[in-house]
């Protein structure tokens, strides 16, 4: 065999092999939606549709979410000034899993004029598997913070997911909050604490009553103790009983 046919058989090989690994590798599937938000505002109701896009990128065990608004969503009766709106959101989970992502976002870079559609900046967290298949994401509730009040945008036409992923789950915690669909209006308070991935601490400060060997330890001394005063007891009242019936 020449060596023109040799190389040529090892190229062929070579693409056929990588052919199947490329195969063989679970590839992300992402698709823009149109998503027609439906917002309850401090000034009224409002509503506007936007395309979104959901992408991810894989880092260790986890996946960073990007969610990517491509037109601008509700509006101010007064200019917002730089760094005046905080978007956050949350992303629904499918398929082989159930709960909800929170993505958020950096505030206005600039002053955004009135009555003007609201470009929302691209919001990002992390989510981390637990259970093991296809997973698909969904934009859930947005979240408008501006001036001390705060908007919350609804989606109105059920949209589809944005992207699906095929993962293995790791067992471990879960990155996403099981909470109320945020598709209902129970949801609507989830996304306006949305921070990227994090999840709110108990409320009421107090601490939880400690359970363990310590607790057994101090139980099994108190019980202890109440029985050898209740033998003590009993000895000295067996005693007295006993002088009286002398005495007499």
């Amino acid at each position: 065999m020449s060596y023109k046919k040799t190389a040529a058989l090892a190229l062929a090989t070579a693409l056929a092999g990588g052919s199947a690994v490329l195969m063989a590798a679970p590839a992300a599937q992402a698709t823009v939606r149109d998503v027609d938000y439906q917002c309850k505002t401090p000034i009224g109701d409002k509503s506007a549709v936007s395309p979104i896009d959901i992408k991810s990128v894989k880092s260790g065990s986890a996946h960073k979410l990007t969610m990517t608004f491509q037109k601008g969503v509700s509006s101010s009766p007064v200019e917002l000034g730089k760094g005046a709106m905080e978007p956050s959101a949350v992303i629904r989970l499918g398929g082989a899993e159930s709960g909800t992502v929170k993505v958020s976002g950096p505030t206005n870079t600039e002053a955004i004029p009135a009555n003007t559609p609201i470009k929302i900046s691209d919001l990002s967290g992390t989510y981390t598997p637990k259970k093991s298949g296809k997973v698909t994401f969904t934009a859930g509730v947005l979240t408008i913070k501006a001036l001390g009040t705060t908007t919350t945008c609804t989606p109105s036409n059920s949209p589809k997911p944005s992207l699906e992923l095929t993962v293995k789950g790791g067992g471990g915690s879960d990155g996403a909050d099981p909470g109320p669909d945020p598709g209902s209006d129970a949801g609507a308070n989830g996304g306006a604490d949305a921070s990227g991935g994090s999840e709110s601490a108990p409320s009421g400060g107090g601490e939880l009553p400690q359970t363990g060997p310590a607790d057994s330890a101090v139980a099994l001394g108190t019980l202890g103790g109440t029985v050898l005063l209740a033998g003590a007891a009993g000895a000295l009242w067996l005693t007295r009983r006993n002088q009286a019936a002398r005495s007499r």
